[in-house]
């Protein structure tokens, strides 16, 4: 897990406490809005990536206040893209964020399970 977290900490430019719970609430919205079966596999093939989806708003964990107000005030994309500028990230730390990740991704679980994650998520192939 730390690997993934310092190579995206240390890429995009950001602290690793921020990489790590971005990155987890990055891949629960991908979880909860994408192909299940492509997402599962991607997730399980990076190292640490199933423990940070089940920590940072994962399937199963109940929402807290914020991300409950975010999901009220529209889901999808642009309300992951709210939750991440609530850890204090700007646009283009959010877009590093996402193309570093699905870059990693790619490297664990190849091209064509990504590719399948990104275009079963709407408005997502626009951000990696």
């Amino acid at each position: 897990m730390s690997e993934l977290i310092t190579r995206i900490s240390d890429n995009v430019g950001i602290t690793p406490d921020v990489a790590e719970k971005a990155i987890g609430m990055m891949l629960g919205f991908l979880q909860r809005e994408g192909d299940d079966a492509a997402v599962a596999r991607m997730i399980e093939a990076m190292p640490g990536a199933p423990e940070l989806v089940a920590q940072y708003n994962g399937e199963g964990k109940k929402p807290g206040l914020l991300s409950g107000l975010m999901s009220a005030m529209g889901g999808g994309i642009m309300g992951l893209g709210q939750q991440l500028m609530s850890l204090g990230l700007g646009m283009g730390e959010i877009s590093a964020l996402a193309k570093e990740t699905m870059a990693v991704a790619r490297e664990h679980a190849g091209s064509e399970v990504v590719d399948e994650v990104v275009a079963s998520v709407p408005g997502l192939s626009q951000f990696v």
